[in-house]
Formats: structure tokens, sequence, C-alpha cells
């Protein structure tokens, strides 16, 4: 694993790294846990290199890294140093100090609330949103409309790990770099 190794070669050498877990949450499921990476040291050194790549890539087309509660946290300031820009929070509603922004949207499994910091976001700013996981893209839309509420432009997106069968992609109106998928 070196920074001169492709990203797509980086990209494939991560994979080794994910967990399989069968039957979870439920009978005839194969869960991949792509938190797994953290579990080992070289893994962690291995996603630092990738998120730096990407970074390269992105450099100068975004103004801040906004982080989707809760995983996305872990990931997101990464690219932040890498990309010499702020870091916000999307947090659910009442984790966030201060005045915020409020939007509500429907899950699978009912309700919820995003918020983000009303300074944090600036108008005409250009967004790169993160998170862990895609699955059916209902938060990461709901996320998106949240900061186009609060005056950002999400411009690009990125995830650990994309369910393709759920084709939560569809729902999304910016570009979408996912490392991995199931």
């Amino acid at each position: 694993m070196t920074s001169t190794n492709t990203l797509e070669d980086n990209i494939k050498m991560l994979e080794q790294y994910i967990e399989y877990f069968p039957d979870f949450p439920k009978p005839g499921i194969l869960y991949k846990d792509v938190l797994s990476v953290l579990s080992h040291s070289d893994g962690i050194k291995l996603l630092e290199v990738i998120l730096k790549q990407i970074s390269i890539k992105l450099r100068g087309k975004v103004d801040c890294v906004a982080m989707l509660e809760t995983r996305g946290f872990i990931f997101a300031p990464i690219l932040s140093l890498h990309l010499n820009v702020p870091c916000i929070p999307v947090s659910k509603k009442g984790n966030l100090p201060g005045p915020v922004i409020e939007l509500p949207y429907i899950l699978e499994y009912g309700e919820d609330v995003l918020t983000v910091q009303l300074s944090s976001i600036t108008k005409g700013q250009k967004v790169f949103i993160v998170d862990d996981f895609l699955a059916t893209g209902g938060t990461l839309e709901a996320a998106s409309r949240l900061i186009e509420k609060a005056g950002g432009e999400v411009v690009q997106g990125l995830v650990l790990m994309e369910k393709l069968e759920l084709e939560g992609r569809k729902r999304l109106n910016f570009p979408m770099i996912s490392l991995l998928s199931e």
C-alpha cells in the first residue's frame, strides 16, 4: 500500500479488511462490515491514502465537507484535512447546539429530523457530503435538501459502501463516489 498505487488498486486492496457476518441482522443476509477496516492499522492507513487520493481530485472544487452523523464523522475530517476546507456536522435533531436549520424526512421505518447549524453553511458554498453507507438514499437525499435549504450546493458525495440493489443513488441529484459495493 503506497500512494503510488492507483486509486482503483487501493480500493481493491481495501476489500481485504471487510469482515463478513452471515445471518446478520437476520437469517439469509450476509452483512459486510465496512467499519471493520478500522480494526486494522494497515486498513486505516490504506483508507487514509484512498481519501487523500480522492481529495487531490476534488481540490478547489469544494468549499466544505458535510459529515453525516455518526459514521460520516469518522471519515469526513480526513477528507477535510486533505482538502484544507472546514468540516460541518449534519446531525439528528437535538444533537447540535445553537441555532439550527431543520428538515424532517421519511425513512423506510418511520420519520426523523436532520439539522445543521445555521452559521455552518454560507450561501453558494460548494459542499462535499460524506457518509458510510448508501442504501435507499433517504438520509443522503434529506441531508442534501437540508444543505440546499441552508444555502449550500452539494457538488459531490462519498460513501464507503453502497448496496447497489436498492438503487439509492437514483434519489440523489449529485455525483457519488462509492468505495465498495454489495
